[in-house]
């Protein structure tokens, strides 16, 4: 699973890019392949949510869909994307924040909304020479 989090535009810009998005993601799912949906959350964000089991297939839908988004004026609304993967007992989260253009770990405990430091600082620590991470650690917390 990977997902593409943005802000909604004001009502009247939303109602006019409504149609674009819609084309935009049945032409993502079309090409690659991969169930595409789109959600809200509580805090008011849209999701672009990505399923898709080729791994491969799930980065390319994510660029896609951020390509495309910022190609039709919707770059500034990009916040993050999101790839999930299974990490043993739990899952572990990669986030790419689109503005400082690097990527943290986000490891839940389970437990109320804690995070497993120590684990995503060692994630961190193996895969920095592959990805660009965040160097601020507090963005990772805010």
């Amino acid at each position: 699973m990977a997902a593409v989090c943005f802000k909604p535009l004001s009502a009247g810009e939303f109602n006019r890019a409504e149609g674009e998005l819609q084309e935009l993601l049945a032409v993502a799912a079309k090409d690659s392949g991969s169930e595409v949906v789109r959600r809200s959350d509580t805090f008011g964000f849209e999701w672009i949510v990505v399923h898709d089991p080729d791994f491969e297939d799930l980065v390319t839908t994510v660029h896609l869909i951020s390509s495309e988004l910022q190609a039709h004026g919707f770059g500034e609304q990009l916040l993050a994307a999101l790839f999930k993967f299974a990490g043993g007992d739990r899952p572990v989260y990669l986030i790419y924040g689109y503005k400082r253009g690097a990527f943290w770990p986000f490891i839940p405990t389970g437990e109320d909304e804690k995070r497993d430091n120590a684990e995503e600082l060692r994630l961190k620590s193996e895969l920095e020479e592959e990805l660009p991470f965040e160097p601020e650690l507090r963005s990772w917390f805010g």
